[in-house]
């Protein structure tokens, strides 16, 4: 199995930037793979199936790649999972199925995300399709959002014989996976990869459409007889600190995606960077500015490590890749030189005091602690805005909200009988990810099935999991 990058070390090796963003593992060879599965248990009530939001049957798959039925292994994923190849690459497995491998305690868990890759690759290399579009029954579906809750609603509903119609803003489908994955974890390949999948099923995908602008929402209802929103959320808010609109500092998920639709060499960036806050989407913009070659990454964040939103190993893969941390750390103001260029980042120490909302304890500053952290670059990476512009549009038609996000039923489905909802739009509480969006996505397409088909139910009832 290969190595993992060294840390601090890009410098010195003889690496092109095409390899440095190669992806973290390398695939499996169908003899690793069958080593791999063959490790596995095959445990009856499998810890690991219940632990997937999608309720894959992992003992099966991973028994049919022992018994060298690579196709069927694939086909076992997609059936539960139809973004397979994405959720193999993105899923915080150590925090689901791998986690809960029986393995665990004693052993190393099986490698339940790299044998779903390799089974996933297999049929999209080989081109093989498992499903087709379902006999037509008469219903209309708009779904808004090509990210992975919208092509899983999307998929299933077309299986089903809907006719399935994609509004999607950007150029290219895929959301998220797309655009917001750094690349070394998910290449842009992949993502269109499986658009185009869904796209086979006979959904009409049409791009550069947002709706309240190009198309009123009015007439999205008025046309159809139901409608998904997988609106995903919005940019990364204003920190509000003087210095904020000085050229080098940038929207860190604007700055991922520059590294899946840019080339690398064409991609601007400091030598010293500080990245502002402390969630997957930060540690990928810090983890991506050290491999573009910046010789020192700052991550700043008000809290300490206890609280840090990101996932543990995501922590440690940071640690590994020569990212540096200051906790308990607010920045106030963002400094600049004689040219007007970041000079520097002005912070103040701060301490923990009460728990908040969130249940983590309160940032409260030190009294005559400020500092100043040298850096050419600042990246805010604090979280996204909620999609209050939505809210705004969809209140006429009497869509409710909680906590600023659409607010649905277990179905799915909001307090509009037509409008459904999914993905990190509806996620008031809980955690947000690719995994649960496709999740969402499944079970408000056999909401929208039974609602629309009553008796026929074409669609078998998903399991909420949140």
């Amino acid at each position: 199995m290969a190595e993992h990058y060294k840390p601090n070390k890009y410098k010195a090796w003889e690496l092109t930037l095409e390899e440095r963003f190669q992806e973290v593992y390398p695939p499996f060879s169908e003899r690793e793979a069958v080593l791999e599965a063959n490790r596995c248990l095959y445990c009856h009530d499998a810890p690991c199936m219940v632990a997937c939001p999608t309720s894959i049957d992992i003992p099966t798959f991973i028994r049919k790649i022992a018994t060298g039925n690579t196709k069927g292994s694939a086909r076992t994923i997609l059936e539960s999972n139809l973004m397979g190849a994405t959720c193999a690459r993105v899923c915080p497995v150590d925090v689901l199925c791998e986690g809960d491998c029986v393995l665990t305690a004693d052993h190393k868990p099986i490698a339940i995300g790299r044998l779903q890759r390799y089974a996933t690759d297999y049929a999209s290399e080989k081109g093989i399709r498992f499903f087709k579009a379902g006999e037509p029954n008469g219903k209309k579906v708009a779904v808004v959002g090509a990210g992975p809750a919208g092509l899983s609603c999307a998929g299933e509903l077309a299986k089903a014989g809907f006719e399935v119609t994609v509004y999607e803003k950007k150029k290219w489908s895929g959301g998220l996976s797309t655009y917001g994955i750094v690349v070394f974890r998910e290449p842009v390949e992949v993502s269109l990869a499986e658009v185009k999948m869904i796209e086979e099923l006979g959904v009409t995908f049409k791009n550069n459409i947002e709706i309240g602008k190009d198309l009123s929402f009015e007439q999205l209802i008025k046309e159809h007889d139901a409608v998904f929103l997988a609106i995903g959320l919005g940019n990364v808010p204003e920190m509000e600190v003087p210095g904020e609109q000085l050229t080098g500092v940038l929207d860190g998920l604007e700055f991922v995606e520059e590294t899946k639709t840019e080339s690398l060499d064409s991609i601007k960036h400091g030598q010293r960077i500080c990245v502002i806050g402390a969630g997957n989407t930060a540690i990928d913009c810090a983890t991506i500015a050290r491999r573009l070659g910046a010789e020192r990454v700052t991550m700043i964040y008000r809290r300490s490590e206890a609280e840090m939103p990101a996932y543990h190993f995501e922590y440690e893969f940071a640690l590994k890749e020569g990212v540096s941390f200051m906790f308990l750390t607010q920045p106030v103001e963002i400094l600049s030189n004689a040219k007007g260029e970041v000079d520097g980042l002005k912070c103040i120490r701060m301490d923990l005091g009460k728990p908040d909302a969130s249940g983590r304890r309160s940032p409260v500053p030190v009294p005559d602690s400020e500092f100043v952290v040298p850096c050419d670059m600042v990246i805010k990476a604090i979280g996204q805005n909620k999609p209050t512009g939505v809210l705004a549009m969809l209140a006429p038609f009497g869509v409710e909200q909680v906590k600023g996000y659409l607010k649905v039923d277990e179905g799915n489905r909001t307090s509009h009988e037509k409008i459904f909802a999914g993905g990190d739009c509806v996620r008031s509480h809980g955690e947000a990810s690719t995994v649960m969006a496709v999740q969402d996505g499944k079970i408000a397409a056999a909401s929208i099935a039974k609602q629309l088909l009553g008796a026929a139910k074409p669609l078998a009832e998903a399991v909420s999991k949140r």
